[in-house]
């Protein structure tokens, strides 16, 4: 079943390089379903994120500039799948692998609208709070939320395909693509990124413009002094 202004994701769509596709991913939708529960997430905020050997400089806050390991292996495969990482031992984060073949790339998704199924994401949030206002916005305001609101869980989740849609332990995930980009497009240095890779030497953030479910910047450790830093 379609929606109004959005269409599958196909493999080609995403074969461009992190930072040409991640502006493209602005109000699209990643479409869960985990344990029979499903929700949407209307993608409002992402970060581009390149490999070692990937574009025309290289990216030193990526997890994949080192070149390959276990940890990363999946950014290297083919556009589409979901890399599922781990923060702070915490958080299981979602980015969309995209890039040429061979090289690696991923979009983080940092922030999104729950449009379908909040009660569900409420759950996976463990929000008890009446789901009004302030609390829908921050279901997925964030990518350690958004990985929450969308049920989708390392280790066992990392690789799963939203192109195909074929299930993975126990989950599905489908990403759906705006016909037409949004017109208001906001970029800027990544959220708390440390170093250089922080600074508007890499403004490989993309937000749409006055969105409220959009997360609140802040610098990672030395980007900001280095920001001051001429290019």
């Amino acid at each position: 079943m379609g929606s109004e202004g959005l269409h599958r994701a196909t493999r080609a769509e995403l074969v461009g390089l992190p930072v040409e596709v991640a502006p493209l991913l602005l109000g699209a939708e990643l479409r869960t379903r985990v344990a029979g529960s499903s929700v949407r997430l209307r993608l409002t905020e992402v970060e581009a994120y390149h490999g070692q050997g990937t574009g025309p400089e290289a990216d030193p806050g990526s997890h994949a500039r080192m070149g390959r390991t276990a940890r990363n292996a999946t950014m290297w495969g083919e556009p589409g799948h979901l890399y599922v990482y781990l923060s702070h031992g915490i958080h299981s984060c979602v980015n969309v692998v995209s890039g040429p073949a061979g090289q690696a790339g991923g979009i983080l998704l940092r922030a999104g609208e729950v449009v379908h199924g909040a009660d569900a994401a409420a759950v996976r949030r463990g929000v008890t709070a009446p789901l009004t206002g302030r609390v829908v916005r921050d279901l997925a305001r964030g990518p350690g939320r958004l990985g929450q609101a969308a049920g989708l869980r390392h280790p066992i989740h990392d690789g799963i395909d939203a192109i195909t849609g074929v299930e993975l332990e126990g989950a599905t995930a489908e990403l759906w693509l705006r016909d037409e980009p949004v017109p208001e497009v906001a970029s800027g240095p990544r959220v708390g990124v440390a170093g250089v890779a922080g600074t508007d030497a890499f403004p490989w953030r993309f937000w749409i413009a006055d969105d409220p479910t959009v997360s609140p910047f802040r610098w990672g450790r030395g980007a900001q002094a280095a920001s001051v830093v001429p290019r």
